[in-house]
Order: structure tokens, then sequence, then C-alpha cells
């Protein structure tokens, strides 16, 4: 009898100590070398470099309507809709990070000024033309839209004129491009003509939705709004409402949204933007919906997605407490608790993640627009060094723009990496996949760790890191699940 107590003494013990070292998130992440460079080296093989889909391509592809939800938009990567100028992967993925720098800046000044309770302005100092009136407006609102990685195909009016628009959880003005010109940026489609519409109707100035704006005007009783960005980019013109068709066939009348007659920046085709942010203007917030979803899909394939509205998680979703800014209502922030690394958590302190709801700094957000994720400089170079530390036998390369840890991986077919994890304070984990981390930067063979340092108080969790899982914002119950593979 004692030395059957002793075998389920050592049993207990052992089992014990095998689930405490070897929990899913220490086993190593494989990532497949050789697929990743191909796919590098495809995208300029074949005509990459193409503008956007004709009308008749896009009427005879087949329909995406999500049968979780009756509003729901097709959801592109930018390359496969807008093409590229680029040379190769290389300029291309330089391209893409000077955007994604541009747009966290943008993002960061937004938030200081809200801090500072500036967030509301008349136009002011940027002087441009709409119908020989002048408007101005400081560059205050708004983020990089050069970034946007995402577009839906949208429809304007009644009858609907159909239109690529780029989608971005971090802005909430809606707007399209609108004859008459003063001067519009070149766009694939034509631009959209407000006097064939019979649902076009001008907003007021005393409307709530036209004192709901950051930067607004009245002109004869009609009100002008300005979004400008932090690249230089900007959008000026009428406010009005709207009729938005989805998927070719569902309808949402009295949209408020911009009918932009002077249109500046990197807007790269697109007819404007589908604003998903947390603010009274989004989309989300006019049509009352108490949840939303996407699935972002490799930003180098050619296949689509969706996003849906109103539809429930999908069963099985890793979820996170949703945090509100009170000092800034646009973007949603993740209840972050810490960072693993092969199963093993960083000295990492929690306050580094948490939102200071006083001052309105500090925080995590989730943002649909930004490629790469920004870690707090503490949290980041704990997180590389332990990266760095289970990637001892890989060969290192030199870094590439704003990457600091990467490998040259182009004697290799697969590698194993270690897993890298977010942990939330309601307990729950996201192991992320080896590709959302370790991504080529050139056809050569060159793979990079893709997070990346911020001095600000700010954390952003990028869409490099999101891509395969459906991010669902559950706004009712104010929580933000992850499901991979759910696309």
């Amino acid at each position: 009898m004692g030395k059957l107590a002793v075998f389920f003494a050592f049993f207990a013990l052992f089992a014990s100590a095998s689930s405490r070292t070897l929990p899913p998130s220490s086993a190593p992440n494989s990532l497949d070398v050789s697929a990743a460079i191909s796919k590098t080296k495809g995208l300029f093989s074949r005509d990459s470099r193409s503008v956007l889909p004709s009308m008749h391509e896009v009427h005879h592809r087949r329909p995406r309507v999500s049968s979780r939800s009756a509003l729901s938009f097709d959801l592109h990567p930018r390359l496969s809709v807008r093409g590229t100028t680029e040379e190769s992967y290389e300029t291309l993925t330089a391209a893409r990070l000077g955007r994604d720098s541009a747009r966290v800046r943008a993002i960061q000044t937004r938030l200081d000024l809200a801090s500072l309770g500036i967030v509301k302005a008349d136009l002011t100092p940027l002087e441009v033309e709409v119908e020989t009136e002048k408007l101005e407006g400081p560059v205050i609102s708004g983020t990089s839209q050069g970034s946007g990685e995402y577009f839906s195909r949208v429809g304007v009016g009644k009858p609907a004129t159909q239109a690529y628009m780029v989608l971005d959880t971090g802005s909430d003005v809606n707007w399209v491009q609108c004859a008459p010109c003063a001067d519009c940026y070149q766009q694939a489609d034509p631009i959209f003509n407000p006097v064939l519409s019979t649902s076009f109707t001008p907003l007021t100035c005393d409307t709530q939705q036209c004192r709901s704006l950051d930067v607004s005007e009245c002109r004869n009783d009609t009100c002008l709004y300005e979004v400008s960005y932090g690249d230089g980019s900007y959008t000026v013109g009428d406010f009005v409402t709207e009729t938005v068709t989805f998927g070719g066939s569902q309808t949402v009348d009295n949209i408020a949204i911009g009918c932009g007659h002077n249109n500046e920046g990197l807007f790269v085709g697109a007819a404007g933007l589908i604003g998903l942010g947390g603010g009274k203007l989004s989309f989300p917030s006019q049509i009352n919906a108490t949840s939303f979803s996407y699935c972002l899909v490799d930003r180098d394939s050619d296949s689509a997605s969706t996003l849906d509205f109103n539809s429930p998680a999908p069963a099985g979703a890793v979820t996170a407490p949703l945090v509100r800014n009170p000092k800034l209502d646009t973007f949603y922030y993740v209840d972050l608790s810490g960072i693993s690394v092969s199963g093993e958590m960083l000295p990492i302190s929690p306050s580094t993640f948490k939102l200071n709801e006083e001052s309105g700094n500090g925080g995590v957000i989730v943002d649909s627009g930004t490629a790469v994720t920004r870690l707090q400089t503490e949290a980041y170079n704990a997180m590389r060094d332990a990266f760095k530390k289970g990637t001892g036998q890989l060969p290192a390369a030199e870094g590439v723009a704003l990457f600091d840890t990467c490998y040259d991986l182009s004697s290799r077919k697969s590698v194993e990496v270690p897993t890298v994890s977010f942990h939330f304070t309601n307990g729950k984990e996201l192991a992320l996949p080896a590709k959302n981390y370790m991504i080529p930067v050139d056809s050569s063979g060159t793979f990079c760790f893709a997070f990346a340092p911020t001095s600000s108080e700010l954390g952003i969790i990028g869409n490099v890191q999101q891509q395969g899982t459906r991010v669902s914002y559950d706004l009712a119950n104010s929580l933000i699940g992850f499901s991979p593979n759910k696309c």
C-alpha cells in the first residue's frame, strides 16, 4: 500500500510539473518559409501593378454575403484591389512601413490633443476652395489614410453608385469624393454625383450630426465638414445624409456622410472612407449596431472576407474586456495584462498597458489601419529579448526600417520559432500564429519580427497580428473577441 501511494504521489507530481512547464503556448510555432517567399515572388510574376477591377469584373464575381448577418460588406486587401506600382517586395514593404509610421504619428497626435481637451474646432488655418468660398481648418482630426490596407465595395445614394471605400476602425466620419470637384484626387470609379441621387439630403447646422463633427462651419444654414489627417491628407465639403448599400442589396437610409468637394492625399484610388470607430458619427454608431466583426485576410492574397454587423462572435472566441477612453471615444482599447514568449510570462508591469482614464493617456488599442503592432518600449524590449533568446540558432540579418530583429532564412524551408501570446485581464490568452509576427520583408528570405517599440504611452495591436483572425467588437457587452481561422 505504501509503494502504491508513493507511485500515485510521483505520478501526480509528474503530471503537475508537465502541465506547468509545457503549456500549449510553450510549444514552438512552425513557420513555412518556402511558402512565404514563394508568395512574395508571385506578386511580381503576375500583373500585380494593375488598377482597381473594372465594374464588369466586380459585378460578375461570386458574392460573399455572410450567412450570419443581414448587413455585410465584402472586405478586400488593398493589394488585390488597388495593385501596386512598386517594382519589388522590398520596396512594397518600405512603402507600407512608411505609411504605417505616418498613421501611428497621427493617432498619437489626436490622442495628445484630446488629452488636452482640444477636440472640436472651427475651420481655421488650412485654406481650401469649395465652390469659390474659402474654408479653413487645423490638422487636428483623424488618422492617416495612407495605410488603409482593407477596402470594400459600397453603394452610395439612390440609385446606388458603387465605389471602393477604405474601412477604418480609427476614424468616425464617413465620406466620399463628390461632384462638383474643386480638387479631387484620382480614383478608379466615377466621382459620386449627388444630383443623380434622390436620397441626397444636406444637413443643416443645428442638427446633432453637424454638432458632433470635430471640425465644422456653417454656410447658408448648411453644414460643412473637414477631416484632416496626420500625413497632410484631408477632405472638405458638405455634410449630408445618404443611403448606403451593402452587398448589392441591403440598404440603410439617412447615414451622415461627407460629400467631399476638395480632397487631397494618399487615398490610393479609394473613393472615400467608412469609419468604424466608436464615435457618434461612425457607421456602427449610426446604425445602432450592437456588434460588428471583420476578418483581415492576408494582405498579399487575392482572398476576400466580410465585415458583418449585428452578428454573434464565433463559438470559442478568445474574449477580452473592451475599454473606452472618456477623452476620445473613437478608439477601441483592449484590457491587455501581459505578454508571454514560449509560455513564459515576461517581466512587464501590468500598469504598462493600462489606460489612464483621467488623462486619456496609455492603454492599448486594436486598430485595423495600423499594420505593425507598437508596444511601449519597456514591453517591446522584454519581448524582443526573449524572442531572440529562443531564436539563437537562426542566422541574424540587418534590421529593416522600424524592425530591429531580422533573420536570413534564405536557406531554410521552414523554421520553428517561439510562440508569442497576448494575455488579458480576464485570464484569457491569444496565441499568435508564427506568420503573424515573422514576416518577409523581401523576396530573398529576410524575415523580421513584426513588432516595433514606441516612446508613446499608447500601444497598438495592428493588422499584421490580426490577419486570419475574425475580430469581433461586442459593443453591447464591452468585449473584443479573437477567433483564429474564422474568415
